[in-house]
């Protein structure tokens, strides 16, 4: 497939438009004409760009690439490094952020969904179609620390769990995935039993113990994985390419 004809589908499928981002959705840096051997991701590190590399890819796709706003205009040191084994390589960089994050089959925050066994039941931004955080039921309560066992062998990664104030029983969840921690007010406000997002802050613990909502810290990359390799899954049974995840493990 051509590299503009593959640039076309990415854009039909993920909608970078619906949604003011915080980086350039799409390509993001040009390579190979072609395409034909690809790698999904979730950061553009130099450890992904070399698996790619030893694999053979012309075009790699992540959601956190590169060009963030507010982050220095040089390419320098370690951005050079990177793109220069991009260019060096003649390898297509795509990046998917907030779109990733949203897509409504393919998105982290939906296949986390999937991954805990979540209903959805909408946005947790009330009244906003692309909300980036969505609310759900569980089918029955749950304590917890069942959850948060739960979580924690899904991501194969231990989860950080601040009970409610009154340790209440879980029912209704809402999440965000990766950095999402400054929605746990909106849930509680909206009188949700939990939030699940990636990380934590200060004070995270104090809104959870004093807004009475259980909240949980599962990994930044643990609760972004699912979207890329989502898409890695689509392209391959959709288009019939050549399409491979690889999880750069991070702790954070």
């Amino acid at each position: 497939m051509q590299r503009l004809q593959f640039q076309h589908l990415l854009n039909e499928l993920l909608q970078p438009e619906r949604i003011k981002d915080y980086c350039p959705n799409g390509l993001q840096v040009q390579g190979n004409n072609q395409v034909s051997k690809i790698i999904t991701g979730v950061t553009a590190s130099q450890a992904l760009l070399d698996a790619a590399v030893a694999k053979g890819a012309d075009t790699i796709i992540v959601h956190h690439g590169y060009f963030w706003k507010n982050e220095p205009y040089c390419i320098t040191g370690m951005k050079y490094n990177r793109i220069k084994t991009l260019l060096d390589n003649d390898i297509n960089l795509f990046a998917y952020h907030l779109p990733l994050d949203i897509h409504e089959e393919l998105g982290n925050n939906v296949q986390l969904a999937k991954l805990l066994n979540i209903n959805i039941t909408g946005p947790l931004e009330l009244g906003n179609p692309v909300s980036v955080s969505i609310q759900g039921e569980l089918d029955d309560e749950m304590t917890g620390e069942a959850l948060n066992t739960l979580i924690s062998e899904k991501l194969n990664r231990q989860s950080l769990h601040i009970s409610a104030g009154s340790n209440k029983p879980i029912k209704t969840i809402a999440w965000c995935t990766g950095g999402g921690q400054g929605y746990i007010e909106l849930a509680a406000e909206q009188g949700i039993d939990a939030f699940i997002t990636g990380e934590v802050s200060e004070q995270t613990t104090h809104i959870a113990k004093e807004m009475d909502i259980h909240f949980f810290a599962a990994g930044h990359h643990a609760t972004e994985r699912y979207g890329a390799k989502a898409l890695a899954q689509y392209l391959a049974s959709t288009e019939g390419l050549e399409v491979e995840f690889i999880d750069i493990d991070n702790p954070v």
